[in-house]
C-alpha cells in the first residue's frame, strides 16, 4: 500500500521529464528484494523506491527491475548497488522499453506507437505498468530457453526416424526434463505470469487497464504457447528417455548373458581338465 505522502514523493521522484522512459531489466534468476525493504519505499507488492539521484525503480524478486526516469549514470550506480543481491547474474541482461505520456483528455491506454498513455499519474497504474513490462521480458527469457529445448529434441526425432534409433546419453535428456520442470516451476511459483496483481483487489478500478496492458503484451496467450511447448517437450523428452532406458537394458541383459556364459565356459573347462587328470 502506498505511503500518505506518496503523489508528492512520487512527482518529485519522477522530476518533469516527459514522457517517462520506461526501461525493463532482467539481471539474474533472483533478486533478493528484501535488502532494500529498510529504504523508504513510495509503494510495496511490488516493492517501487525512489533512485537517489532521480527516479524510481520497481524490484522484483524474481529477478527484474524496471526503472522509470532514471539516468544512465543513476542506472549504472543503482546496478552496482543491487549485485550484491542478485542469484545467478545474466550477462547480457535483456531489456525492454516504452514510454509513459500523461493525456488528461483520454483513458488510460496504448496508442498505436506503444506509447502508454495515463489520464492520470498515479502509484498503483505504474505499478501495473511496471508489473505488465517485467512479466514480458520475463516470458521472453523463457521462450528463449524453450526454442533452446525445442532445438535439442529436433535433432533426436529425426534420428529416430531415420535410423530407428538415438545415438544420445541419459544425462542430456534428463538436463532436458530438468530444464522443463524448472521452468514450469519458476512461472507458475515465483513469476505468475497468468495471474492478476493482488493491488487489483484493493483498486477494482484499474481491472480494464491492466486487462489493455496484458492483451498487449500478450501475457495469457504467451503463458499459455509455453505451457503447450513445455507439456512438449517434457513429453518427448520423456519417451527419449524411456527408450535410451530400454537400450540400456538391453545391453546389461546382453553384459549379464555373457557372464553367464564366460562362468558355464570356465566350469565347462574345470569339468574336463579334472576328467583328463
Amino acid at each position: 500500500m502506498a505511503d500518505a505522502s506518496a503523489p508528492m514523493t512520487l512527482a518529485a521522484s519522477l522530476g518533469t521529464q516527459r514522457p517517462i522512459s520506461v526501461r525493463a531489466l532482467l539481471l539474474g534468476e533472483r533478486l533478493s528484494v528484501h535488502r532494500f525493504e529498510h529504504e523508504t519505499a513510495l509503494a510495496q507488492l511490488p516493492l517501487m523506491i525512489g533512485v537517489r539521484e532521480g527516479g524510481i525503480a520497481v524490484l522484483f524478486r524474481y529477478g527484474v527491475i524496471v526503472l522509470m526516469n532514471v539516468r544512465p549514470d543513476a542506472e549504472a550506480a543503482l546496478l552496482d548497488r543491487l549485485s550484491s543481491a542478485v542469484s545467478e547474474p545474466f550477462s547480457p541482461q535483456e531489456s525492454d522499453e516504452v514510454r509513459i505520456d500523461l493525456r488528461a483528455d483520454t483513458d488510460d491506454q496504448i496508442d498505436m506507437n506503444g506509447t502508454i498513455l495515463l489520464k492520470e499519474l498515479s502509484l498503483e497504474r505504474l505499478q501495473l505498468i511496471a508489473d505488465v513490462l517485467a512479466k514480458s521480458l520475463i516470458l521472453s527469457h523463457y521462450e528463449t530457453r524453450i526454442a533452446i529445448g525445442f532445438d535439442r529434441v529436433e535433432p533426436m526425432a529425426e534420428s529416430l526416424r531415420r535410423r530407428g534409433r538415438i545415438g544420445i546419453a541419459l544425462a542430456p535428456l534428463l538436463r532436458q526434463i530438468g530444464n522443463a520442470l524448472l521452468v514450469q516451476h519458476k512461472m507458475v511459483g515465483r513469476v505468475e505470469t497468468s495471474e492478476k496483481p493482488e493491488l487489483l483487489w484493493n483498486h477494482a478500478e484499474l481491472e480494464r487497464f491492466y486487462a489493455r496492458l496484458a492483451e498487449e503484451y500478450e501475457l495469457r496467450d504467451r503463458s499459455r504457447a509455453l505451457d503447450h511447448k513445455q507439456d512438449v517437450i517434457l513429453r518427448s523428452s520423456e519417451m527419449l528417455l524411456g527408450l535410451v532406458q530400454e537400450r540400456g537394458n538391453t545391453r546389461l541383459e546382453w553384459y549379464i548373458l555373457v557372464l553367464i556364459l564366460a562362468e558355464l565356459a570356465v566350469a565347462i573347462y574345470s569339468i574336463l581338465r579334472l576328467g583328463g587328470s
